[in-house]
């Protein structure tokens, strides 16, 4: 077996490669099921409970993908065992992905936990492997990770038994189990830190905020295709295809519009860094899920008012404008004026809900001017002093 060491952090050229970026393409299957199943639920009227179900279903997906990053960038061997072992965790997901239906309509998340058990439990082995072939501090940051994932997931398993029923109880030991997942790194790394690689991981990171952005133009365009193949609305339809591909447009735009990994200088900074992108993969994802019922709506297949129609789409676009500013957009800004471009841009797209029928077209319009405006204002001469 080959030794499974650590890749240096200052490793030219350092790049994904093509058994992640199978990864992340699998990965988004589940994306998809859990963004088809909230436009299911905010259509028939029931947001509160489509949201909250979506948020668990993303966190499970989210969290073993940023793992599975965060280890193959410090040890990724390449060899056909470490192959195999990412070929599991992908089976996982693929279990995940086909339990979300069961998970969202009917409150069982039994063949969700199992496929997320698989996934947690192939990076286990990986850690262990890596405590093998590695020594003295490296050697205990991973059996502090292969520990830590393995007791976490015996609490999953343990939820299963609280009956459905006690929704309450069972929201309380989701809330306490995420905390604990979301500890793991930070206890395992409390005195030594693994050998990520910032470019890598900038890498990856961008490659899945425009692998999620594409999965939401491919809905958005399923649910016009269909509408309009039906319903013959095409009327109704192009401002919110048009808005929507503005915002999408938009959204990798300014996210790739700072080079990040000059800012991952070390952990505390990587790790606020890797946990809020949760939300800019969650609200990228929703923005293609919010299209989907504002299409609906439009064609009178979703039972909600239009200002919840366009707040399917406006909230997570405002939320993901906001989230990138928060954590690097607003490290490379110069002055006032940058930095309130894009928060400016949340509110001004919040207000857009009001719009009625141009409310997807409107926040769209707002999001296309914020790139324009960010782009005068990054070109301007810097000031002396």
């Amino acid at each position: 077996m080959p030794v499974m060491t650590a890749r240096s952090r200052t490793e030219k050229h350092r790049a994904s490669t093509p058994l992640e970026l199978f990864f992340d393409l699998c990965f988004v299957v589940a994306v998809a099921q859990a963004g088809a199943r909230l436009v299911h639920a905010v259509a028939e009227g029931h947001a509160l409970t489509g949201i909250g179900s979506y948020a668990a279903v993303f966190f499970a997906i989210w969290w073993a993908w940023v793992n599975f990053s965060w280890f193959a960038s410090a040890y990724d061997t390449d060899d056909p065992l470490y192959r195999v072992v990412t070929l599991v965790q992908i089976t996982g997901v693929l279990v995940l992905a086909a339990g979300v239906p069961r998970a969202f309509d009917a409150g069982d998340w039994t063949v969700v936990v199992i496929g997320y058990v698989v996934m947690r439990l192939a990076l286990t082995s990986q850690w262990l492997r890596a405590a093998h072939c590695t020594q003295d501090g490296e050697r205990r940051v991973a059996l502090r990770y292969a520990v830590g994932i393995s007791v976490v997931q015996l609490g999953w398993i343990a939820m299963l038994l609280v009956p459905a029923e006690s929704r309450g109880a069972r929201t309380a030991a989701f809330v306490v189990l995420v905390l604990a997942e979301l500890s793991v790194p930070a206890l395992a790394e409390r005195d030594r830190s693994t050998s990520w690689h910032p470019h890598h991981i900038g890498e990856r990171y961008g490659l899945f905020t425009i692998i999620v952005l594409g999965e939401t133009i491919a809905a958005a365009t399923v649910a016009v295709q269909e509408a309009v193949y039906e319903q013959d609305a095409l009327g109704e339809l192009l401002p919110i295809a048009a808005g929507g591909l503005l915002i999408v447009f938009s959204a990798w735009w300014i996210y790739f519009a700072v080079p990040i990994h000059d800012y991952l200088r070390g952990s505390r900074e990587a790790f606020i860094w890797g946990y809020g992108h949760f939300l800019i993969f969650g609200s990228a994802a929703a923005i293609g899920a919010g299209i989907e019922v504002a299409v609906e709506e439009a064609v009178g297949k979703a039972h909600v008012p239009d200002t919840v129609a366009a707040a399917a789409v406006t909230l997570p676009s405002a939320l993901f404008l906001l989230t990138v500013w928060a954590l690097h957009a607003r490290h490379f800004k110069r002055d006032f004026a940058e930095q309130l471009s894009l928060p400016v841009a949340a509110l001004a797209i919040l207000a857009c809900t009001f719009a009625g029928g141009w409310a997807v077209f409107a926040a769209g319009l707002v999001a296309a001017a914020t790139v324009a405006v960010g782009e005068l204002l990054s070109r301007r001469p810097a000031v002396a002093g």
